[in-house]
């Protein structure tokens, strides 16, 4: 079972809208402690380094891209929606999962470089706890141990090569 952990959102809001594009220093090498699934030279997917659900990732274009239609033509577009349907269809096949959330979330006052988040919301969630509420950062995320990420982002990337990549 995993623990939670306090989640100081003010320090986050900080960071990431007073340092370089956090998507772009993973891509480039300058940013560790993310666990990587799959990279090709389209996308990048890999955990949330905040998680409130187990298994959630981020898929990101490896080009800083910050509207999420807008910055692509339809190909491009419907390319990277190829990839966000693997990540998620593995994520689907590594957590046990009611529902899989995919959406896009960011600003331009902070993570402008687009990004789809695709949430596990794990079985017995009741009603009220679910969607937008189950997203929520303002109080805790889970503490989960560095080995077991790694091992999760291992299982992700294996589906991924069975289910479609």
């Amino acid at each position: 079972m995993n623990t939670h952990k306090p989640f100081n959102l003010d320090a986050y809001i900080d960071g990431i809208q007073n340092n370089p594009c956090f998507i772009c220093e993973m891509i480039v090498g300058r940013l560790n402690g993310n666990h990587i699934i799959y990279q090709n030279d389209l996308f990048i997917a890999f955990l949330n380094k905040y998680p409130v659900l187990y298994g959630y990732v981020l898929v990101a274009p490896l080009e800083h891209k910050e509207q999420v239609t807008g910055d692509f033509s339809l190909d491009e577009y419907l390319a990277l929606q190829r990839g966000v349907y693997q990540v998620a269809e593995a994520l689907r096949h590594s957590v046990e999962t009611e529902r899989v959330y995919i959406l896009s979330l960011g600003s331009q006052q902070g993570n402008r470089h687009v990004h789809w988040h695709i949430a596990p919301l794990p079985y017995g969630v009741p009603f009220k706890q679910q969607q937008l509420e189950a997203l929520r950062v303002e109080n805790e995320i889970m503490d989960i141990p560095e080995h077991e990420s790694a091992d999760l982002a291992r299982r992700i990337r294996e589906n991924m090569r069975l289910h479609g990549e």
